[in-house]
């Protein structure tokens, strides 16, 4: 009897271990979101647990880990904490590197926590991949005294052995690294996660109760949902032949529920000359967008990049571009203020500074602060390119901008503003989808708003799969609210521009939606299977004994038709399903 109870025990103790590792083994193969961005005394824990990398928190000394280049590298401990230094550096890449065998077409996330000896840098990670050039698979900025996240990702078109090393252009300093973490997911295991997302993030349950004017509930009443307008806004951007072709229009306002403009509301088209403004083209557009409910971003206030302004402004002196920008906010904003619901006031100022050089340091933050002034119910936005499209260009990576969107907020005033991260992402190179989960992670660490603003793909035989392939992360990131497509129609949809000229003074769009006579090209198919893939249309039901309806909606607002015996009279109530709760949402309605 005893035997037999002992074994008893073993079976259930046994079933648990079993159940645990297989808990276990499931959140592994799950995808961690999460990225922190600020610079910590100790590093978190590895995720995954290191994944595929030999001792990924140094606790077995330096097993699994060398030199790269000429670097000395060494193992440190302070308190419980060991981790690997590299010092006596000559070449930026001098550091530490470990091998690994890449399998092609898995999506590797990747994560590692950076420290430098002293002062303030920026480290990269690489793989050096036999007979090509490495490339870089995620990039932060190091600082001294404590720990900061590096996370990126990539993905190999072929099998082969990388090594992974780092580098920080600044060899005068030490650099140490803990946590180590590389795990791959197969094409099925990402798909199952964004659709995991998605469930999560935009959508919510929600419970209809029905009653009779005098409380009773009602049971069979058949209810018709359809949603009205989503909460992720999916829009387009627009120009001049929007006010002129009305078949545009019609084709425009059909789908798209937000908007910006290519060139419009710039300040080189309002003012070309000094003190003669003309908002005749951009008032029209405003006026047709707002009479069918599109949602308008203010694109742009300003244009950091020297080239982008006008000769009359360049010519300026210091007080006299003072003046002359601030007069540019208070004209095109006091303007229309209430019309647009997003200002892009810096556009590209991470790569430019012309704002700065010539006014001051603090000129963006300050130009922050005043248009959160002149239109305090709006957001303002951060404009810049290659955050997401070229991990190699270090004037644009996620820490950057993070860096940016502190000094803004650290301006008198401006602690408590919420700063929009906008992300152009005109991707001219084959896209990297691990690296740009993995930067929306960071960039979502800050709580900002994030929009894709300006987003198209280079021409060529895969941009259908690349331009659905980015579509579908960039909506399924819990970090991302809103995609504006780079891809409207206009005289750069023409034939010649169709057939592939890459003549540059047709100025073709990378792009187009639609041909010149409004019917929809392959991207445009694209585009309305996507809207219609991301909405809840025409769900039909009943409510139960206990009068109660349930079902699973995108968040949005809804127009929801209620019949019931005897008189079978439709009835229509409006509700909005909002994205604030998890929790379901209790619907009451009267009939």
């Amino acid at each position: 009897m005893r035997r037999f109870v002992h074994y008893e025990v073993l079976v259930v103790l046994c079933s648990v271990l079993v159940a645990g590792r297989a808990a276990c083994d499931s959140c592994l193969s799950s995808y961690d979101y999460s990225a922190n961005i600020e610079c910590l005394a100790e590093p978190l824990a590895p995720q995954y647990r290191g994944g595929i990398v030999k001792n990924p928190a140094f606790d077995s000394g330096l097993y699994g880990w060398t030199a790269f280049g000429k670097a000395k590298i060494g193992l440190e401990k302070v308190k419980r904490n060991k981790f690997i230094v590299a010092s006596s550096r000559s070449l930026p890449n001098d550091s530490f590197s470990q091998n690994f065998h890449i399998k092609k077409d898995l999506l590797h996330t990747f994560s590692a926590w950076v420290q430098i000896s002293e002062g303030k840098e920026t480290v990269a990670a690489f793989l050096k991949i036999p007979d090509q050039e490495s490339i870089v698979i995620g990039s932060v900025i190091a600082k001294s005294g404590c720990w900061s996240m590096l996370k990126g990702g990539f993905t190999l078109d072929q099998n082969l052995k990388a090594q992974l090393y780092f580098l920080s252009n600044n060899t005068r300093v030490g650099l140490w690294l803990d946590n180590v973490s590389l795990k791959p997911f197969t094409k099925e295991q990402w798909s199952k996660q964004q659709k995991k997302s998605i469930e999560t993030v935009r959508k919510r349950k929600i419970r209809i109760h029905v009653y009779s004017h005098e409380g009773k509930k009602l049971h069979g009443v058949k209810i018709t949902i359809n949603q009205t307008r989503p909460s992720f806004l999916l829009g387009c951007a627009t120009a001049k032949p929007l006010i002129d072709f009305k078949a545009y229009q019609e084709w425009f306002a059909h789908r798209f529920t937000a908007s910006s403009f290519n060139n419009e509301m710039k300040w080189y088209y309002t003012e070309l000359n000094k003190e003669h403004e003309n908002y005749t083209v951009p008032d029209a557009m405003i006026s047709f967008l707002k009479k069918h409910g599109i949602s308008i971003r203010g694109h742009n206030i300003f244009w950091d990049k020297p080239t982008m302004n006008m000769d009359w402004v360049r010519n300026l002196t210091r007080q006299e571009l003072l003046a002359a920008a601030v007069r540019r906010m208070g004209s095109v904003m006091s303007r229309y203020s209430g019309d647009i619901f997003q200002w892009d006031v810096m556009n590209e100022n991470l790569h430019f500074s012309y704002y700065e050089d010539r006014l001051g340091p603090n000129a963006s933050a300050m130009f922050y602060k005043i248009a959160q002034a002149l239109d305090p119910q709006a957001t303002m936005f951060l404009n810049e390119y290659c955050t997401l499209e070229k991990p190699l260009d270090m004037e644009a990576i996620p820490s950057k901008y993070i860096e940016k969107l502190r000094e803004i907020k650290s301006f008198p005033g401006n602690e408590n503003m919420v700063v929009g991260i906008g992300l152009q992402a005109h991707f001219k190179l084959r896209p990297n989808i691990s690296y740009i989960r993995s930067s929306l992670d960071v960039l979502g660490a800050t709580k900002m708003p994030i929009w894709l603003t300006e987003f198209d793909v280079i021409r060529g035989p895969e941009q259908l799969i690349q331009y659905e392939e980015i579509l579908r992360e960039a909506y399924s990131h819990p970090a991302v609210d809103g995609i504006i497509l780079w891809s409207g129609w206009n005289f750069g949809c023409s034939e010649e521009c169709l057939k592939g000229s890459r003549d540059k003074t047709k100025k073709c769009l990378e792009i187009c939606l639609t041909d010149n006579n409004f019917k929809n090209l392959p991207a445009g198919d694209l585009v309305d299977k996507l809207i219609q893939e991301w909405k809840t249309s025409n769900v039909k039901g009943f409510t139960d004994k206990n009068g109660v309806y349930e079902h699973r909606v995108f968040h949005g607002e809804y127009n929801a038709i209620f019949s019931h015996p005897p008189t079978y009279l439709n009835v229509t109530k409006k509700f909005n399903v909002t994205n604030e709760e998890s929790q379901p949402l209790d619907i009451k309605i009267y009939l």
